[in-house]
């Protein structure tokens, strides 16, 4: 598989780029401006593992077309470290991934270079709503890894705030059949500014669906499902605790593990 990254500006222009035959390096010596994007593609579909901000963790996911990730400015960085996207020296890269890679059981939602941009690495995270549109509320920041929940707003703790909606529901997009095996969700422990949900019920689009019972503790929890091949995962029905006074309850993580179908 054929491998290339690019440094794009807001005009579509490329400012940088390098292809590689399984892998590939860019070394992009500039500092970041409004509206540039960095660009990972390839000639053919396939399983990468990525680093395309070297603030960020490698990450492994299925490239069905080119990934997009817009370099953040103003609001839209506080949901990342401060160190990220700064300076002169950025060192870009992605490689296939392995056949013990692909084969591993893992989780199946991880993605922290997906962003509302991101149309061609899955996993895939969207909501119904977002609270106020902000950076800090955002779907992706439910499968960005970081596990930080006793307080809300600007990193590390950023979440999927629902904006007070009792119909809100966010999505996970697998881009390709999975099998999926075990369901972990990471509430928002940020209280007494919080309130957390009972229950919710992950839907899956073979129609088969989950209930899941909540308590209020900080630490992820943990529900073992009957395995299924399916392509994308639904929480939604979220039920949240009657006698708690505050109305905020949000999700810091959601974990699917499982393995490819």
């Amino acid at each position: 598989m054929k491998l290339t990254v690019s440094v794009k500006n807001a005009a579509g222009e490329t400012l940088a780029s390098a292809t590689g035959e399984g892998r590939v390096f860019l070394e992009y010596k500039a500092a970041y401006q409004p509206g540039d994007v960095v660009c990972l593609a390839s000639d053919e579909a396939g399983y990468v593992v990525a680093q395309l901000e070297d603030s960020l963790p490698e990450t492994f996911g299925r490239l069905n077309a080119e990934a997009r990730l817009p370099i953040p400015f103003e609001e839209r960085r506080i949901c990342y470290s401060p160190k990220a996207f700064v300076g002169e020296e950025h060192l870009i890269w992605a490689r296939c991934a392995t056949e013990a890679e692909i084969s591993a059981r893992r989780n199946l939602a991880l993605n922290p270079l997906d962003c509302h941009a991101n149309q061609g690495l899955f996993p895939h995270a969207t909501a119904n709503v977002e609270t106020r549109g902000e950076a800090s509320f955002e779907a992706r920041n439910a499968i960005d890894g970081i596990y930080a929940n006793e307080g809300h707003g600007v990193y590390p703790y950023s979440s999927w705030g629902i904006n007070r909606d009792p119909n809100a529901a966010l999505t996970i997009d697998f881009g390709r059949a999975v099998t999926v095996d075990e369901v972990v969700v990471t509430l928002r422990n940020d209280f007494p500014h919080d309130n957390w949900w009972q229950s919710a019920v992950i839907r899956f689009d073979d129609g088969s669906s989950e209930t899941l019972h909540f308590e209020k503790v900080a630490w992820p929890q943990h529900t073992a499902i009957a395995p299924r091949t399916v392509r994308t995962a639904t929480l939604e029905q979220l039920i949240q605790c009657p006698d708690d006074p505050s109305p905020f309850p949000a999700l810091t993580q959601l974990e699917l593990w499982g393995t490819e179908a």
